[in-house]
């Protein structure tokens, strides 16, 4: 039962540790729950597929709590495009989702990319107290320099 994957998931569960990175830990610990009880099979691939869509939906939603509960309401919505950090936020917002557009293009055509774009995420969580976001906007900023080095090589 003890194989790559197993000690592998639990190096990441120990870094977690070590590092204080809660995420890290609980993410590692599931999938290695998983595997141990034997639904590895039945879950991984639903994650796999879905997995990034569902987080994405919950960090909306935990976005979106404040509209949800009066906090934030059309008056602060007027007051906030007042200020240019309302617009500088704005253009970041949509950069961001075009340059994970691209990220899912790489993806598509290089998939041994994620390997890489995985480890530099759980380096970043474990080392530098990062946020795992996603590996789309990895992928997308990771695609954008490839274009970048390719224009001038």
């Amino acid at each position: 039962m003890i194989n790559g994957p197993v000690v592998f998931l639990i190096l990441l569960a120990a870094i977690g540790w070590f590092g204080k990175n809660t995420s890290l830990i609980m993410a590692a610990g599931f999938l290695l729950s998983m595997k141990l009880i034997g639904l590895d099979a039945k879950v991984f691939p639903y994650l796999e597929a879905k997995g990034i869509n569902l987080g994405v939906t919950i960090i909306t939603i935990s976005v979106l709590i404040p509209i949800a509960n009066g906090a934030i309401g059309f008056k602060e919505l007027g007051d906030a495009i007042k200020s240019p950090y309302a617009w500088v936020a704005l253009a970041s917002g949509i950069a961001v989702a075009l340059i994970a557009k691209n990220g899912i293009t790489l993806l598509s055509h290089d998939p041994h990319i994620t390997t890489a774009l995985v480890f530099g995420t759980i380096l970043a969580v474990a080392l530098f107290k990062g946020v795992a976001v996603g590996p789309l906007i990895g992928a997308g900023i990771a695609y954008l320099c490839m274009q970048i080095f390719n224009f001038f090589k």
